[in-house]
């Protein structure tokens, strides 16, 4: 694994002491785990440093990655020009990102405001700072958070390990999270007091200190608004990027001397168990021990990597149970890329002689012919995660009171018009939703007059 360590680090100017002056001598911890930090980034030698900074380019709904060459800026801001800093952008990775980005809907690249100089992103420049006092010779991958959700920003996380996985393995890459955690700690601080303020960091540092990052996405939006936190959504990125990796967590310190928590670990994936090599050609089949899926992802695996259906289709069928042989029914096949959305085509009913048959073709038509999305490549193999839902026969039913979101899917037709939407997605969390989007579906307007059909899957995943 190419990202080898990741680090939750806060960005007080004030800890910097050309700026803090006597102050520093307060923050003692601050200083010693930031040292400790760069000697840790000295030690590893990392070729590329992903840092997320919630000060730089920041939109609602886009995460803005730094392009170009590079970046100069100083901290004049804090009336200390002569500490100045010249970086050098990762060009290739910022471009892989982008496109993968692009390539599965991920709203992320670099376009939108061209430059934001280091000089108006303390979030960037206080870890550096500490981080050059040891090591310099890496280039750097800077990334600006969004308005999204805390679950996008996982999935973002995880699309930057893909990302580093499948095209930057021989590289040494470091993550660094900056973000402080709650301003609203002590009346004298910058937003005074909150009970939410402390009860936030304490839970966001024993969550942190369990190396359980996948939480992080599990808070909730009002505690964050609340304590008045700007780094949460740069650590909910870290624990994407780390993503199903068991993690060994060395919590250094944390402290709210001057009423904002500031927070530090390191994390370091830990080696598997096994020490088996990850196969970066094919979608991994270890958690497709179900034949249903084993299908599908064999499929997938077959035809993107260039095979002809009439060459794989009957090894692959023979390899079928009995229950899908003797069985016909409808399948959809959908393929997920990071947790986005890749693709999903299926039958409401059968239109083969089998079961098998029907998952093999809707794999590759999901795959390769899903409309809203390009095709898939061979080098997304490994990211993709695929599950199969057959579904049992519609049955009509006569208001929405008989439908159930997380139990039926629904089937909406008007005329020639007709729109499905699978049971318990999410994001769809009421019955409406559910109805409404089957609609847009189908192209039906509103006021037109519908017909509504229920129906019951068996998932695969």
């Amino acid at each position: 694994m190419p990202i080898v360590c990741g680090v939750m680090v806060p960005h007080p100017p004030i800890a910097i002491p050309e700026i803090g002056g006597d102050e520093v001598n307060r923050i003692r911890d601050t200083l010693d785990s930031y040292d400790r930090i760069a000697r840790k980034i000295e030690e590893i030698r990392p070729d590329t440093i992903i840092l997320t900074s919630p000060h730089s380019v920041m939109y609602s709904d886009y995460f803005h990655i730094s392009p170009g060459k590079g970046e100069r800026g100083d901290l004049s801001r804090f009336r200390h020009p002569e500490l100045s800093f010249d970086v050098s952008y990762d060009e290739e990775f910022t471009d892989a990102l982008s496109e993968r980005a692009m390539k599965i809907g991920m709203p992320a690249g670099t376009d939108g405001a061209g430059r934001n100089p280091l000089l108006n992103d303390h979030g960037t420049m206080v870890p550096l700072y500490f981080i050059n006092r040891r090591y310099r010779d890496y280039k750097l991958v800077r990334i600006g958070l969004s308005g999204l959700s805390l679950e996008i920003h996982e999935c973002f996380g995880r699309m930057i390990r893909s990302v580093a996985d499948e095209c930057f393995p021989q590289k040494k890459i470091v993550f660094v999270a900056s973000g402080d955690l709650s301003h609203c700690q002590k009346e004298d601080g910058p937003y005074g007091y909150k009970a939410a303020g402390p009860r936030y960091d304490e839970k966001l540092m024993e969550v942190m200190g369990r190396g359980a990052l996948s939480e992080l996405k599990e808070f909730d939006e009002d505690l964050l608004g609340e304590a008045e936190e700007c780094g949460h959504r740069s650590f909910t990125i870290m624990a994407g990027v780390f993503h199903k990796e068991k993690i060994h967590p060395e919590i250094l310190s944390h402290e709210a001397t001057f009423g904002v928590g500031y927070g530090f670990g390191i994390f370091e994936p830990e080696p598997s168990a096994s020490g088996d090599e990850i196969d970066k050609t094919e979608t991994k089949e270890k958690n497709a021990t179900d034949p249903y899926v084993e299908l599908a992802v064999s499929t997938v695996n077959a035809y993107i990597r260039g095979g002809r259906p009439e060459e794989f289709r009957d090894a692959l069928i023979a390899k079928a149970p009995e229950e899908m042989l003797e069985k016909r029914a409808g399948a959809f096949v959908s393929i997920h890329e990071c947790g986005m959305l890749r693709g999903c085509i299926g039958t409401i009913g059968p239109t083969c002689d089998n079961l098998a048959e029907e998952i093999l073709q809707n794999a590759i038509s999901a795959s390769t012919k899903d409309p809203r999305f390009t095709p898939v490549t061979e080098e997304e193999l490994p990211s993709l995660e695929i599950s199969v839902d057959v579904l049992d026969e519609p049955e009509a039913v006569d208001s929405p009171s008989e439908l159930d979101v997380k139990r039926y899917g629904v089937i909406v037709e008007s005329g020639y018009k007709r729109g499905l939407l699978l049971p318990n997605l999410d994001g769809v969390d009421t019955i409406e939703e559910q109805i409404a989007i089957a609609k847009r579906k189908a192209g039906i307007r509103e006021g037109e007059k519908v017909s509504l059909k229920r129906f019951e899957v068996v998932r695969h995943e």
